[in-house]
């Protein structure tokens, strides 16, 4: 519960108090996040009423459904879709508007079912969807017996350095302290150059410091026989770039990519020491932290987007992953998602 007095006020009041002290238009919409139309319709308002004149009035008419009856709704939904002859388990907003037309006898829009729901704490869900070939016990075990060794304390060093590494017997290969995640997002360009863009990017974390993102594009030349996806090279300048802007080792968390298995990778990771591996169990992308960050480019700047030319997809990319560079709680959010903590090591 909320205290009355301790309960924040309703913005046209707190609008009316900074009329009275003489603030700028510009200053209230920018504070109290509405339009400078809006706060210049609150202005002649209290010009012409006082303080009266910016209390709300309510709402314009009383809910198409009341409490009790959306009560009666909630159980209705819990009894699940096939309960009401649909096929599968999923409810949509026409589905809940069918069962309040049959229930109640009312017909409300779309629109209104959503607002409905909306207002008694109601969120929209995504389903997950998983592989069939995911195998869960791989996935837990690597959680709890291969995880853990990321943190672990070991052996410092610079750039420059290097050694044989002992393979891990487990994972193919060892990590130290910090944590990066990589995978490839391919976008295939379709038109009469048929060029091709590749994206690798390393997401980078470290406890007591900022996160980082780095990537890497690719633009691939159209000639017959010529390659159209990163090389293991690639993958090595990439992770090289990464250890020269850190200044430490590097642990490469990533997916079982034939890339990333190839023999050459293996052959680098295995005569340096600050470079250890670790992949990914099969069909698990819920713990790879680059996949936020694919998913945060496809619903933000690529969302929606006819690109004219080759160069357009390549400014709005470059401009998408500038912005999630700058923005280190991004890069956070992508890593909390996959449920893998990072603490800093103990010392031994």
């Amino acid at each position: 519960m909320t205290d009355i007095s301790c309960a924040p006020r309703p913005r046209g009041l707190q609008a009316g108090a900074r009329f009275e002290a003489g603030e700028r238009t510009v200053v209230i919409a920018r504070d109290l996040r509405v339009s400078e139309r809006s706060v210049e319709r609150w202005r002649r308002a209290w010009r012409e009423g006082g303080e009266d004149a910016m209390r709300s009035s309510g709402p314009a008419s009383a809910p198409k459904l009341s409490d009790d009856r959306f009560a009666l709704l909630e159980r209705e939904l819990g009894r699940g879709p096939a309960a009401h002859g649909f096929e599968d388990r999923r409810w949509t907003l026409p589905r809940v508007q069918a069962v309040i037309g049959r229930r109640f006898r009312m017909r409300l829009s779309v629109g209104m079912v959503r607002r409905l729901l909306k207002r008694h704490g109601w969120s929209w869900q995504a389903p997950a969807r998983r592989a069939l070939e995911r195998d869960e016990g791989a996935v837990e075990l690597w959680k709890r017996e291969v995880w853990p060794q990321v943190k672990a304390p070991r052996r410092r060093s610079g750039p420059g350095s290097s050694s044989r590494t002992r393979p891990d017997s487990r994972c193919r290969r060892r990590a130290p302290e910090p944590g990066a995640g990589a995978d490839t997002h391919r976008v295939r360009v379709r038109g009469r150059s048929r060029r091709r863009i590749s994206v690798a990017a390393l997401c980078c974390y470290k406890p007591g410091e900022k996160s980082r993102m780095i990537y890497r594009p690719r633009f691939h030349i159209p000639l017959r026989g010529a390659r159209r996806s990163f090389a293991w090279t690639d993958y090595r300048d990439l992770t090289v770039r990464a250890h020269l802007q850190r200044g430490g080792p590097i642990v490469l968390v990533w997916d079982i990519l034939n890339t990333h298995l190839a023999l050459g990778m293996k052959r680098y990771a295995a005569e340096h020491d600050w470079l250890t591996v670790f992949q990914l169990p099969p069909y698990a992308p819920d713990l790879n932290p680059v996949e936020g960050i694919w998913s945060l480019l496809r619903r933000g700047p690529m969302a929606n987007t006819a690109f004219t030319d080759p160069d357009h997809l390549t400014r709005t990319l470059r401009r998408g992953l500038r912005h999630i560079q700058l923005r280190p709680a991004l890069i956070d959010g992508c890593l909390t998602g996959t449920r893998l903590p990072i603490t800093p090591p103990t010392p031994p």
